[in-house]
């Protein structure tokens, strides 16, 4: 499955289908993990609340072409998407796998991804940084092969969403 899942309505040729969605979280409510672990322990792999995210976080986890839009801020995802992923750890188990030397959580039957981050706004050097390492961290629980992140000015950022996406018809 291929996701295209964005923090602000992005103006594509973008054709849905049971294989490639497109998802515009500043239509949705999603409301904040209040940390219970209730995904993890009551209703293991669903989360407790009932909003939007129960019906996104099960399309990020079968999804392995994966497209993330988001503003930066302070060189991390801007709220609605953080707000998203935080939400999206149902798709984790509560126990602990040593990978590479680290503690990770193991995933609850998560497809590996091709990841392409693409972040938009006025994003200076030292954000990019931060943003960059937030990834790289990021990456073993997501659950990405592969990622790229790529830093697009508002004004351009529907030409780089389109071209990624239609790398996924080649």
């Amino acid at each position: 499955m291929k996701l295209l899942l964005s923090d602000k309505h992005v103006h594509i040729n973008f054709i849905e289908s049971d294989e490639n969605k497109y998802i515009n979280l500043s239509n949705l409510k999603i409301s904040n993990c209040v940390g219970c672990f209730g995904c993890w322990t009551r209703t293991p792999g669903k989360c407790v609340i009932r909003d939007d995210a129960v019906k996104v976080y099960p399309i990020i986890a079968k999804s392995d072409e994966i497209i993330y839009v988001s503003k930066i801020k302070y060189g991390c995802y801007d709220t609605v998407m953080k707000t998203m992923l935080e939400r999206a750890i149902p798709i984790q188990q509560a126990f602990i796998r040593l990978l590479d030397g680290e503690a990770h959580h193991v995933q609850r039957d998560v497809a590996m991804k091709n990841a392409v981050i693409i972040a938009y706004g006025n994003i200076e050097q030292g954000e990019q940084e931060i943003f960059k390492r937030l990834i790289e961290r990021n990456a073993h629980n997501m659950n990405f092969k592969s990622f790229k992140i790529l830093f697009v000015d508002e004004e351009n950022l529907e030409k780089v969403v389109m071209e990624e996406v239609e790398k996924w018809e080649k």
